[in-house]
């Protein structure tokens, strides 16, 4: 920002270099339209605007000015969202001083952290939204094994710090993922089968509640907080601060991509899930159907064995043995390198995605993929399958807000597009593959939905912890402000 000088007295005296801030008293010199809570329109007095405004050390931006354009985009650009007001937080007490001026004026409020929102609900229309990406200090203890982190992290730069000292917390498959709202909603990755979720190795949180109180979280301070943050998403305030457990990892590890024709994919799926029941902790796979650069289809086993190093060959043979593929890359490998493996191929752009769990990778499931799949476009359409067990399945479902403790699989529909004009086609697609596969699916991964699903779906995706939310929902959210997520109504 330019140095300004003010010479003489009054705003006749501002230089030209302080035109944008002539500007920017114009843009605040009449009411800003804006949505309540209730979703009708409210306006915003222009004093109220300004005091928020001097009472950030981070940013307040309107429609039209400087970097309001770029902060209201978030990855997934299917949502062109306009906020009313973005207050861009550089620490808690900017936190608490949005989340009073939301809940004061009734504003429809959207949090923002990694921004890697796939429900778009990281930004609203006319709404307040609390933008935390400037948030984003690290600190570990390589001695305590902890990691302190702040809400704008994403993954990349935790791993680059964690492996520093060969620690990693097991967050995530796509390295520009936020570590916040991966880690409310459950959080898988490719340790979480060897460590369990992310939400499990979550220690402590520093919290802003609902009535712009700080609160310290922990399993000795407000342990019903933590337990409800472990999977219950968004819904109890803003996190301003992570605390998470790290575990030995690295920096090499065993893994990289088995590609196969889509041809096999029938018997690869059937085999895959004979080998991987008996698979130990350490070895995650996320199973792609998905295209290829020459716009055919094909099956990919994307792999991660954390175990020891000289095990990794005799682990995956009998994974490689399953089909003939294509391309083997599966090698010894940088921790970090492999958990941005997928970034190419999961880039910002125009996303719709459903999915459930799945206890069991039948031979009736896997046929019901393939078949929706081969009368389906190529170049834009995807199936994941990501592998769960393991120490995710070991917690009780009712020692955290993550209830689905059970399932082994989720099984994911995604389309993506370029422009506006597919978009109806590509959700239409997503909606008909998942219409094919819902029957064979018990139950939904909060971050990969929320924005389109019906309350009795919701309800069912905390089975029955969803009581013990609700109650903690009225004691820290009673008026529901923080309600653009996988919503849990105040009891």
């Amino acid at each position: 920002m330019k140095r300004r000088t003010f010479c003489g007295s009054g705003l006749a005296a501002l230089t030209a270099a302080s035109l944008p801030y002539t500007r920017l008293l114009a843009a605040v010199a009449s009411e800003v339209p804006a949505i309540g809570l209730d979703g009708q329109q409210l306006v915003l007095n222009p004093a109220d605007i300004e005091d928020l405004r001097a009472r950030l050390r981070g940013q307040l931006l309107l429609a039209g000015e400087e970097g309001y354009d770029r902060a209201r985009i978030i990855w997934n650009r299917a949502f062109d969202r306009k906020p009313a007001l973005i207050a861009r937080c550089a620490g808690a007490a900017d936190v608490t001083a949005a989340v009073n001026f939301a809940r004061t004026h009734g504003l429809l409020t959207a949090v923002r952290a990694g921004g890697h929102s796939l429900s778009g609900q990281s930004v609203c229309d006319g709404g307040l939204m609390i933008d935390l990406s400037l948030m984003g200090g690290i600190r570990i203890d390589p001695f305590a094994k902890r990691a302190r982190v702040e809400p704008g992290v994403l993954l990349a730069a935790l791993d680059r710090e964690t492996q520093a000292f060969d620690l990693a917390a097991p967050l995530g498959t796509v390295s520009d993922t936020g570590a916040a709202g991966l880690t409310l909603g459950g959080g898988f990755g490719r340790l979480c089968r060897k460590y369990g979720l992310a939400c499990d190795n979550l220690m402590a949180a520093d919290l802003v509640t609902a009535d712009g109180r700080f609160v310290k979280v922990s399993t000795t301070e407000n342990p019903d907080l933590l337990w409800a943050l472990r999977g219950g998403g968004g819904n109890f305030g803003v996190v301003t601060s992570f605390e998470y457990r790290l575990h030995a990892v690295g920096p090499t590890v065993f893994g990289g991509r088995l590609v196969y024709p889509f041809t096999q994919a029938r018997e690869l799926l059937r085999d895959f899930s004979d080998f991987i029941a008996a698979a130990p902790d350490e070895l995650f796979v996320f199973v792609l159907l998905a295209p290829a650069p020459d716009h055919q289809r094909v099956v990919v086993f994307d792999v991660c064995y954390c175990g020891p190093l000289g095990l990794g060959e005799r682990v995956l043979a009998p994974l490689r043995r399953l089909g003939k593929p294509v391309k083997d890359g599966v090698a010894p490998a940088r921790y970090v390198e492999l958990q941005g493996g997928l970034d190419a191929g999961n880039p910002p752009g125009r996303y719709y995605i459903k999915g459930g769990y799945t206890k069991h990778i039948t031979a009736e499931l896997s046929n019901t993929i393939v078949d929706y799949l081969e009368h389906s476009p190529a170049d834009n359409t995807v199936v994941g399958i990501p592998q769960f067990g393991g120490a995710i399945s070991r917690v009780k479902p009712t020692a955290t807000a993550y209830w689905h403790r059970e399932q082994n699989y989720e099984v994911i529909a995604l389309g993506f597009w370029d422009d506006a004009a597919g978009a109806a086609g590509t959700t239409q697609w997503v909606r008909g593959a998942f219409k094919a596969i819902e029957p064979f699916t018990n139950g939904y991964y909060v971050n990969h939905g929320g924005y389109d699903e019906s309350e009795r779906r919701i309800r069912g995706n905390y089975g029955d912890n969803y009581p013990r939310l609700a109650a903690i929902k009225k004691r820290y959210d009673p008026g529901n402000l923080f309600r653009l997520n996988a919503n849990i109504k105040p009891a």
